[in-house]
């Protein structure tokens, strides 16, 4: 087991530092960094000073060395919009972003592994078929215009829930859903393919042989194992939501990290979008690394891989 948490533990630092090195030279082919913070009315001595005062007259290699260094000890630098620390920046969002992507798996799970399980028992019915469509749908439509329905009709209509903010519980409700829901369809279907295939095999036939409550069958037997590859896509989504959630926080004007990437690109605050980039890929990164030790511990054959 230690073999194994030590050889996927290296193979995530690779990843990580794969990607710091991405994020820092996809910023640097952007274009002149100093004439994008001095702006179209800079004059070529303005410039030159910007170039000199953030260390871009430097080689590149020096630089990347720098701000990794930086970043390892959580130092991204100032802000060149806010005018202030960007880990101070990061530090007074990521609790939003953080609970709106919990919440949104949970009710992601909390729908898609009993309607998956449902519709595996009862393959072929009205409840497959629903569960299918609601999949489907789920697939097709766009976040952001599910979210715009939801204030709408929760918010405009029958004035349930705010349309916008983050000051209470209820202001999450709505992102929550409109975010979960875009996750729910391909764990709901894995749920039932994974159901479909555990309750054709030898174990779960026997188990019925022996006089067992179907239920005992069914969620002690069938489901423990037809939910090993959920794990795993539930911590690949939560990382997609930490990282898509820019779209759900503009909508529904959520100050998390997402508005905040948005905000710096529009405004070319370089440091911000290196450091939400490179934080909401190393949650992917954990996310991933924990979902395969728990799908270890689940299923002891994955150890020897």
């Amino acid at each position: 087991m230690w073999a194994f948490v030590f050889k996927r533990t290296l193979i995530a630092l690779s990843v990580a530092f794969t990607i710091s090195v991405l994020c820092f030279s996809l910023l640097q082919l952007s274009g002149d960094l100093a004439l994008s913070i001095g702006g179209p009315e800079a004059t070529a001595e303005q410039v030159e000073q910007i170039r000199v005062e953030y260390g871009l007259d430097r080689p590149v290699l020096e630089q990347f060395t720098t701000w990794l260094w930086g970043a390892v000890q959580l130092d991204f630098g100032r802000s060149y919009y806010y005018q202030s620390e960007v880990m101070d920046l990061v530090v007074e969002r990521l609790p939003v972003t953080m609970t709106l992507g919990i919440l949104a798996l949970a009710i992601a799970l909390g729908v898609s592994i009993p309607l998956g399980v449902v519709a595996a028992l009862k393959r072929g019915s009205w409840i497959d078929r629903m569960a299918m469509a609601i999949a489907v749908t789920g697939q097709a439509m766009p976040n952001f215009w599910f979210g715009l329905t939801l204030i709408i009709v929760f918010a405009v209509k029958l004035q349930w829930f705010p349309a916008a903010g983050s000051d209470s519980w209820q202001g999450f409700v709505l992102p929550a859903v409109a975010l979960g829901y875009y996750a729910t369809p391909a764990m709901m279907r894995l749920t039932r393919s994974g159901m479909l295939e555990v309750l054709e095999a030898d174990y779960i036939r026997t188990a019925r042989a022996k006089g067992l409550h179907t239920g005992t069958v069914i969620f002690k037997h069938a489901l423990r194992n037809a939910v090993i590859p959920v794990v795993a896509l539930a911590a690949v989504e939560l990382g997609f939501m930490l990282g898509g959630s820019v779209v759900i926080e503009t909508v529904f004007s959520l100050r998390g990290l997402g508005q905040l990437a948005w905000n710096a690109i529009s405004r070319n605050d370089y440091p911000v979008v290196q450091a939400i980039v490179l934080i909401i890929a190393l949650f992917y990164i954990v996310l991933t690394l924990l979902a395969d030790i728990l799908n270890a511990v689940l299923d002891p054959r994955l150890r020897a891989r």
